[in-house]
């Protein structure tokens, strides 16, 4: 099974950098799946309904939310309707919105040879939303699912700010889930990798292992590269040298689609293969311009 999973959406240039993107992603790499964090697809912070639809129309199969879940408030509505859109599972239990999602169909309503299942954790250092113990919830979620689908193919985000919470999350659920993939900072990281396996002992091993967990430290993001973060450099420039408040509007500079390639073989419920994607958007076409 061929998996894409998409960094955080940025506003308008990275809607439009994924609606440019999917056609060619799906033609060079056949995926069965495009998975995306949509936190920051609407102006930045959050997600609209509206945003949702489109995006959902231009070819994304399923969405993850991070700390920004709920900074667009109608898009509760389509947590509480929609089976392809999770928020963060490690919030309140009285949050609205499934904590993992269960994915069996792909594009054209294609079914999957085996069951995917994804789920999102918030990290704890430096991150203004409460969240409990992300490795506890993991642990929960794992068995939970396990118990029901011993057969499920488990994909977790990580959607923190540290990297060593991060790169610790990878190493505890490592040779227990199919991928590991870290968001939220918004920029790519050099480490995709299959996990060498962890040994009895509780030691790594030297080698590396053709299946395991596929890790990566953070995808970077789908919006635009000339920014701060995905935000005009004047505008943060401004805030930074004069500690003054400034609007942190989102940039429209040298947009890009990130994320990464995830090939998992579904007899072991591991990953084969992982690669990053980092594919530049064409301004000068349709979305950007009129067709």
């Amino acid at each position: 099974m061929r998996i894409i999973i998409l960094g955080d959406i940025v506003g308008t240039p990275g809607r439009q950098a994924v609606t440019q993107a999917i056609p060619v992603l799906r033609e060079q790499y056949t995926p069965d799946l495009i998975i995306a964090n949509a936190e920051n697809a609407s102006n930045g912070t959050g997600l609209t309904p509206d945003h949702y639809k489109k995006l959902s129309n231009a070819g994304v199969d399923a969405f993850t939310l991070g700390d920004h879940v709920y900074k667009k408030n109608h898009i509760v509505g389509v947590l509480q309707n929609q089976p392809n859109i999770i928020r963060p599972a490690n919030i309140s239990d009285k949050a609205i919105g499934p904590r993992y999602m269960k994915l069996t169909h792909g594009p054209e309503d294609q079914k999957l040879s085996a069951n995917i299942y994804v789920f999102t954790v918030l990290g704890r250092l430096f991150m203004g939303m409460p969240s409990s113990d992300p490795f506890v919830c993991c642990d929960e979620l794992i068995q939970d699912i396990k118990r029901h689908d011993p057969g499920a193919i488990i994909i977790t985000e990580v959607h923190a700010e540290a990297t060593s919470e991060k790169v610790a999350l990878g190493w505890y659920l490592n040779q227990r889930v199919a991928c590991v993939f870290g968001t939220h900072t918004h920029i790519p990281t050099a480490d995709a990798r299959i996990l060498p396996p962890t040994l009895s002992d509780g030691s790594i091993a030297d080698q590396p292992s053709p299946r395991g967990t596929a890790y990566i430290t953070d995808l970077g993001m789908c919006g635009p590269t000339g920014s701060v973060l995905g935000r005009r450099v004047d505008r943060v420039l401004s805030h930074m040298t004069t500690q003054m408040p400034a609007p942190f509007d989102v940039a429209a500079v040298s947009p890009v689609t990130a994320g990464i390639i995830l090939d998992i073989d579904p007899s072991t419920q591991l990953a084969t293969s992982i690669q990053r994607l980092d594919l530049p958007a064409d301004t000068t076409k349709p979305p950007f311009t009129a067709s």
